[in-house]
């Protein structure tokens, strides 16, 4: 290796890079510069005279594929012949050539998720599976599995554990029949078909044996069992396979993940030479020192200890919050008062277990207007389940909102299709209707037919709430909602199990949002209710410019590094959650804890650890001790802030919170003391108190615009008032905007300006 390369490595990854023969390991710790490794190795192949078209480098996403070739093209201009690709681009690539052999023709199409779905559905309804019974998204998911795990659909019949992989089994082979008749792939197909053509040509296997004699794979701890046997078969010729991943940031189990694959390389290679790459580049020694106290607790992990060449840099902080919402309070404060020293707002990252932490977050960063960015979703009052239930809550308040009702009349489903909508539609147009009237007349609409019963069961159910809104408080209503449509029911029916399980926490978050309101207002109401979500839920105004302090969930903070890191919700029943506990499955809290790790390694120079003592969720107030993580962490890497040490100072100035109703001297009792050990909470002298949101009544919003004026807005520019809706304090404006078309807003937010 020339020197040029040489001097940009540290040694034991210049020892990986001209390690180019046999089966090698990388194990490469968090911040370790595991892709300039790939780079600066698959340089020195090419510098050494290997074919770059003997290379193949693969990654896990699309990204993380192109910073690779544009860094070895920039290396080395003979780089751009390198395969450097995702597992499902480099199989595509070869089965375009190859599918033949099995039967299809290169041609083929790629089902998407939605083609999938459609496909399913038709197999289901001719081999008379209910889609009562058995959700189609839940079938296809299981299908997928089937297919990570190479099971054909005899052999998943065979090994199918309960009726319900049994049914799916059955479906799976119409399936399969049907996408070979149609010439057709669906996504995990891509990888299995390769698999399969690999097993039943070994003549084709042998010509991309030798074309690809150096292997190198990314990302290794995420790999499933499809994308193994890929890989090893490629290998099995030539064995000059490179793998580089961290068995401590494998955190995908719930999508298919092996850690068992990267835990178990040196058995399938008796021979493989193991490098560690353990010195960091991103984080100060303290904050490696708390990571490394954590991780070191997984019994069956590769024993690794991250270190630097860099500062020790401070203790981490920890604060235990009477509640969530004093929780969101401290967080949004240290960093407004650390962003008045001179850090800019981008520099900071709140991370959290689920996404159902980040609603009482937003709103104190709204409160606060400290612009934040939710990274890899969307804001709480933005996601797909919170936008339904408050589609109801829009639609039993004003009948005559035609977008709440076409969300939801067929949410969940009720077998009111698209059809049946526009002839409703059509049906309003004609007579002058508003839809919701329409639908209350689809007995009386052409060729409506026997979908008419059921919408005007629709209509009969939003009106019975609305009955019901007048009396009711809104977290009665809202559960009331749920229950009566079986919304959640829905949902873990028809979702991967984490996804659907963070779309019910969510809902839950929404109804303690309802359980506070309901507790903090003079008089609760809907309409009141729709006006302080609105409030929160319309943050244009809030989010311009680029720098934004970053909120998200643990899973999509893996491969980023900020400044400063919060990570709040760092109690029992989040982190770990509630589920892998009572499992009791250690496994399960292995996994936990790596997501704890990942977390922790994703500061740089600041680290904030933040549990609430009491956290409401579906309207019920919890008490969940520190988790055990925390316990975890040596007494002398922490530094513990107490609620009497924030009185005076920052935190106890004005802010946008400040107005909810609090015991002062609860604030001021001394702090529990928290065991290190167990993280059990210890306190002689305990005292309660009261701490609810309360909401100041908001003034009448005043307006000098009307429908026909034109206005302007700072982020859209300039539009024209189509509609304006009073809605409580405010209003609810309806604007067509010059290149953006148009939108709806909230007056006070908008802080549109007439011109």
């Amino acid at each position: 290796m020339n020197s040029l390369l040489s001097d940009n490595l540290n040694k034991m990854q210049k020892m990986a890079c001209e390690h180019t023969l046999g089966p090698l390991l990388i194990l490469a710790g968090a911040g370790s510069g595991k892709t300039r490794v790939l780079t600066y190795r698959t340089a020195n192949l090419l510098e050494n005279g290997v074919n770059p078209e003997n290379i193949i480098a693969i990654t896990f996403t699309n990204k993380a594929a192109a910073e690779m070739r544009e860094r070895i093209s920039n290396l080395c201009p003979e780089g751009k012949r390198v395969w450097v690709s995702t597992f499902h681009s480099a199989c595509v690539r070869i089965l375009r050539r190859e599918i033949n052999a099995l039967e299809y023709n290169s041609q083929f199409t790629i089902y998407d998720a939605d083609d999938s779905v459609r496909l399913v559905k038709n197999c289901m309804r001719e081999l008379n599976k209910s889609e009562k019974a058995m959700q189609v998204k839940a079938v296809l998911s299981q299908i997928g599995k089937f297919k990570d795990e190479l099971l054909s659909p005899s052999e998943a019949l065979k090994l199918a554990g309960n009726f319900f992989e049994k049914e799916v089994a059955e479906i799976y082979e119409r399936y399969q029949k049907i996408l070979k008749s149609s010439n057709a792939l669906d996504f995990d197909d891509i990888i299995s078909k390769t698999v399969e053509l690999f097993t039943l040509r070994p003549d084709i296997l042998e010509r991309y044996q030798d074309k690809f004699k150096y292997i190198m794979v990314d990302e290794y701890q995420d790999t499933n069992t499809a994308q193994y046997h890929l890989i090893r078969v490629l290998a099995q010729k030539h064995r000059n396979i490179c793998v580089v991943g961290d068995d401590d940031q494998s955190i995908y189990g719930w999508r298919g993940a092996n850690i068992r694959n990267i835990l178990d390389f040196e058995k399938q290679y008796p021979d493989a030479f193991v490098i560690k790459l353990e010195q960091n580049y991103r984080s100060t020694q303290n904050i490696l020192n708390v990571a490394n106290s954590v991780i070191k607790n997984n019994p069956n992990r590769k024993a690794k200890n991250l270190w630097t060449e860099g500062e020790e840099g401070e203790k981490i902080q920890f604060y235990q919050a009477e509640s969530d919402y004093d929780e969101a309070r401290f967080i949004v404060n240290e960093v407004k008062r650390m962003q008045e020293e001179g850090e800019v707002f981008s520099n900071f990252a709140v991370l959290y277990r689920v996404n159902a932490t980040s609603r009482v977050l937003e709103e104190a960063f709204v409160k606060n207007s400290v612009p934040y960015k939710i990274f890899g979703g969307v804001n709480f009052y933005g996601r797909r389940e919170i936008k339904d239930v408050l589609a109801y809550l829009k639609l039993i308040y004003n009948k005559y909102d035609g977008v709440a009702f076409e969300r939801i009349i067929n949410v969940p489903r009720r077998g009111i299709g698209d059809s049946s909508i526009e002839k409703i539609r059509s049906h309003a147009e004609a007579t002058g209707m508003h839809l919701f009237d329409a639908a209350s007349d689809a007995e009386n609409i052409y060729a409506i037919g026997r979908r008419a019963g059921k919408i005007t069961d629709f209509t009969k159910m939003i009106n019975g709430f609305s009955e019901f809104a007048q009396t009711s408080n809104m977290e009665t209503l809202i559960d009331m909602i749920i229950t009566s449509t079986k919304y959640k029911e829905e949902l873990l029916a028809d979702d991967e199990d984490e996804e659907a399980r963070e779309r019910v926490e969510n809902i839950n978050s929404l109804i303690s949002k309802a359980h506070e309101y309901d507790e903090s207002a003079e008089n609760p109401n809907l309409a009141d209710f729709l006006q302080e979500v609105s409030l929160v839920a319309d943050i244009d105004s809030l989010n311009e410019g680029d720098s934004a302090v970053s909120l998200m969930t643990l899973h999509n903070c893996k491969g980023l590094e900020f400044p400063c890191v919060f990570i709040a919700g760092f109690e029992e029943g989040l982190l770990p959650g509630y589920r892998s506990i009572s499992n009791g499955n250690e496994a399960e809290i292995e996994e936990e804890r790596r997501i704890c790790y990942v977390g922790i390694t994703r500061a740089k120079k600041k680290l904030y650890l933040s549990a609430a003592k009491k956290r409401m969720q579906a309207g019920m107030t919890n008490y969940n001790p520190p988790s055990r993580f925390y316990g975890e962490i040596a007494p002398n890497l922490v530094t513990v802030i107490s609620a009497s040490h924030l009185r005076g100072s920052y935190f106890g100035q004005a802010s946008g919170l400040n107005d909810r109703k609090m015991n002062d001297s609860a604030l001021l009792a001394s702090s529990p003391k928290i065991s290190a050990v167990t993280g059990e909470i210890r306190q002689e002298k305990h005292q309660s108190y009261s701490y609810r949101p309360t909401l100041s009544k908001p003034k009448k919003v005043t307006i000098d615009f009307e429908v026909g004026d034109n206005v302007s807005h700072i982020k859209y520019g300039k539009g024209e008032v189509l509609d304006i809706y009073p809605a409580g304090a405010d209003y609810e404006v309806t604007i067509k905007f010059q290149g953006t078309g148009i939108k709806k807003m909230m007056a006070y937010l908008a802080k549109l300006k007439k011109v």
